[in-house]
């Protein structure tokens, strides 16, 4: 071929190739704003029209049975001790026999009507920035079901359920807490919630744990109660053993609370040894966790005060 022939060739060739960048170019300009749409969520147990009954309303007994209750300083207030913290051996031994009155529900736990028969989902078709989820149910899990009991090294399949806009996320704050106490003197913790009902509440010891999704009410603000607990710190400087049980817990639930901010007073009967003890407060839904919101950079509803505990 002669010289000639040869630059024509090419420019030829750079030509095409220069249209096939230019329309890949068009292609992705075009859909690059787009983004990938996803299916519906499955849908959970209870619609928004019939979503879960309050455990308590202002002035009437909770139907659930904990280690104790006490009212408090307000009426309505019903502060659950240690729910869930006490199981005596008898009720263990049913448990591991199965025996305890009832069954409990097959593992797809809040995947109800949805085909996730894939294990995750993984595919990059989801939002997300095309990351590979591990995935998103326990289809492949080979832990066992989590059946609402306080049991550890299972798979909690109940759907997350729903989140409120931003606006709407609950808050909660430490208003009020002693600096020092004595060892046993009864003190009280004073806590603001913002955007919390305080009308849902099942009983860890009952298997109500990790059971039920979370829900909305009519506003669009989480239903749920809050914990308080207090455990003594063997070293200030490094993170705690999280597997002992506090020295203080109660779950409160009151069936207030809503978009203003309101107070409770939380009373701490006294704590047992010197030292400095960590008084958490946070919130939970309807099954204990704490609730979700709508960005991550959120802070979720809890705070923390440090308190001298001397003889």
């Amino acid at each position: 071929m002669k010289p000639r022939h040869r630059l024509i060739a090419a420019a030829a060739t750079l030509t095409v190739f220069g249209g096939i960048v230019a329309v890949t170019q068009v292609s992705n300009a075009g859909t690059r704003g787009q983004r990938a749409q996803t299916e519906a969520c499955a849908p959970t147990e209870f619609s928004a029209t019939q979503s879960p009954a309050p455990t308590i309303a202002p002035g009437t007994p909770s139907p659930g049975a904990t280690a104790g209750t006490y009212t408090g300083q307000h009426p309505g207030v019903r502060h659950h001790i240690g729910d869930g913290q006490w199981v005596d051996q008898q009720t263990l031994k049913r448990r591991k026999r199965g025996d305890d009155g009832c069954a409990p529900e097959p593992g797809n736990g809040g995947n109800q009507g949805g085909d996730n028969s894939n294990g995750g989902n993984q595919g990059g078709g989801n939002p997300g920035g095309g990351l590979e989820a591990l995935g998103n149910s326990c289809e492949n899990s080979t832990r066992p079901p989590h059946d609402g009991f306080q049991e550890g090294d299972r798979c909690v399949s109940t759907a997350f359920g729903e989140v409120g806009s931003a606006e709407r996320n609950p808050t909660l704050l430490i208003t009020s807490s002693p600096l020092r106490v004595r060892v046993n003197q009864p003190f009280t913790i004073r806590v603001s919630t913002r955007n919390l009902v305080r009308d849902r509440f099942l009983p860890a010891a009952q298997g109500g744990y990790y059971k039920e999704s979370s829900f909305l009410d009519e506003n669009g603000l989480t239903r749920g109660h809050f914990h308080t607990a207090c455990r003594m710190l063997d070293n200030p400087r490094v993170a705690p053993d999280p597997a002992p049980a506090p020295a203080f817990f109660v779950a409160t639930e009151d069936g207030g609370g809503g978009a203003q901010p309101d107070q409770v007073a939380v009373q701490v009967p006294g704590l047992p040894t010197p030292g400095i003890a960590q008084c958490a407060v946070w919130a939970g839904d309807g099954s204990h966790r704490v609730p979700m919101m709508q960005r991550a950079n959120q802070i979720p509803a809890f705070d923390v005060v440090r308190i001298v505990v001397t003889r």
